[in-house]
């Protein structure tokens, strides 16, 4: 197996595994910030041995100053999760895992407010796509007789995620000499520690199962996703990794169907493509006013 071969099966495992995450989460039937918590607490001792075996756990790796950025993400990391966990149970998995794909226009937002950055014509036109899909999930979903109240606080959770999500980007983007294993590693610990006044105990009659459903999301959702995804990066180009990278809502649409039966309607999948469509187009650099010129 060749080394884009194998960046291929990474990428592709790592997304597959991410598409999950949200049945592993539901079935635990615990509060998200408790389940945050344990994602951390356990997906930190599986990075903790990864940077060991890459011999990442050097003192010269960062600064005081880095350090203080990775801890900065690390929140806006933890809250993002806490976020899209609480989604699941408001909206639905596949719901809030298209809404929460938003997250490229968020920082386009965002380095327009904080760095300056003048968005081109034709990402604000994609902009307004993935709006217009939102749009659509919401009237959909009030129309296959979702719970409104529920349904729209769950679509406003996963949007949340995305800006929390397009934040620890946006931090980690301007940490390019750290070693990302290292970055998760330090925000899992951060996490582990602000969210230690949310975390419960599994209980119950279904405790040992809860168990193995949390040590699941940390070593295997968080762990070795990471190592798995951060492994491709380096193996595959960009716009390869961009193409994988739509398995993960794919996977989580047919998780949510075949666990839970919930099946998007017709106006929720007309959302749904419309949000990934923008995404992939503002990704790839699609010119969607030169496709608009050329069909007419």
């Amino acid at each position: 197996m060749n080394i884009r071969t194998r960046g291929i099966v990474e990428m592709t495992t790592a997304m597959v595994i991410s598409g999950t995450v949200g049945w592993f989460v539901l079935e635990t039937r615990m509060p998200a910030a408790s389940v945050v918590f344990w994602r951390c607490a356990l997906g930190a001792v599986a990075m903790l041995l990864a940077c060991a075996g890459l011999g990442l756990l050097r003192r010269s790796m960062l600064d005081a100053r880095q350090l203080g950025m990775v801890a900065l993400g690390g929140m806006a990391l933890i809250a993002n999760w806490v976020l899209l966990f609480a989604a699941y149970s408001h909206a639905s998995i596949a719901v809030a895992t298209v809404t929460y794909h938003t997250q490229p226009f968020m920082l386009v937002a965002l380095g327009a407010l904080l760095f300056g950055e003048k968005p081109t014509a034709n990402k604000l036109g994609w902009l307004a796509v993935a709006f217009c899909g939102v749009v659509l999930i919401i009237i959909g979903g009030e129309r296959s007789g979702s719970p409104a109240p529920g349904y729209l606080v769950g679509i406003g959770l996963a949007l949340g995620a995305a800006l929390f999500y397009a934040i620890a980007a946006a931090i980690t983007k301007s940490l390019k000499v750290v070693p990302p294993q290292l970055i998760v590693l330090i925000q899992l610990i951060v996490g582990t520690v602000a969210l230690l006044p949310f975390a419960t105990w599994p209980n119950g009659a279904s405790a040992a199962h809860a168990w193995g459903l949390l040590l699941t999301i940390g070593f295997i959702h968080t762990g070795l996703m990471s190592t798995l995804l951060y492994g491709a990066i380096q193996k595959v180009s960009t716009s390869l990794v961009g193409v994988l990278s739509f398995v993960y809502p794919i996977v989580a649409i047919l998780v949510d169907a075949w666990a839970f039966g919930h099946l998007l309607g017709p106006v929720q999948i007309g959302g749904a493509v419309a949000i990934l469509v923008a995404v992939a187009g503002m990704n790839f650099g699609w010119s969607l006013f030169r496709l608009h010129r050329a069909s007419t």
